[in-house]
């Protein structure tokens, strides 16, 4: 997992609430004053816009320089280089576990993986980083149901966090179906994957 000292410095320097933590009224009002124009400030290079977006990217889903440099490898080599790379992030099993509310922050949702609390299809797993497909069933094992990592959900389904159209989620069974791969769009994230390929392509 990657380690994060302070998530509230990182965000201010990536530019965005990248972690739950910094999407507050109070963090965005503090990134307007950080962003005002100070007096003989020279514009950002090319290699740092594209540092900075690959930063935000991989803080975004937590991922080690290595993981996220394989991920990118992989997805410039097809059609659709920025939709690819954001499906195959997206459809990770931690990704989809904190996208369906199970878990407050990715990292939780990284942890529910990693402990063995999730099963794909019938099977428990133990790997965040498992890719899901279409028509997968993502369920809590049985002796995780009364964990206190689960109690939010058994007050109803007006308490977890707004899905995206490709999961389906039922929240009194718990259990979160894959109806399709992610489409990458404005509607799904802020991350510019061109300017993040710029960067691996140098």
């Amino acid at each position: 997992m990657l380690p994060i000292k302070s998530k509230y410095k990182i965000a201010k320097r990536l530019g965005g609430g990248i972690f739950e933590q910094t999407q507050t009224q109070k963090f965005a009002l503090s990134e307007v004053r950080a962003k005002r124009p100070s007096r003989g400030r020279r514009g950002a290079s090319d290699y740092n816009r594209q540092l900075l977006e690959k930063q935000r990217l991989r803080f975004t889903y937590g991922l080690k320089e290595r993981e996220l440099s394989n991920y990118a490898k992989k997805a410039y080599m097809t059609e659709d280089p920025a939709g690819t790379l954001h499906a195959m992030l997206e459809m990770r099993a931690d990704s989809a576990v904190y996208r369906a509310g199970l878990a407050s922050t990715r990292r939780a949702a990284r942890q529910m993986v990693s402990h063995g609390h999730i099963v794909i299809n019938g099977t428990r797993t133990t790997i965040p980083s498992h890719r899901l497909k279409k028509g997968d069933v993502l369920t809590v094992r049985e002796g995780s149901k009364q964990s206190s990592l689960f109690g939010h959900l058994a007050e109803g389904e007006d308490k977890l966090r707004a899905t995206p159209r490709w999961i389906s989620v039922d929240p009194t069974l718990i259990k979160v179906e894959i109806l399709q791969e992610p489409i990458y769009g404005p509607a799904e994230t802020t991350i510019d994957y061109k300017t993040v390929f710029e960067f691996y392509s140098r």
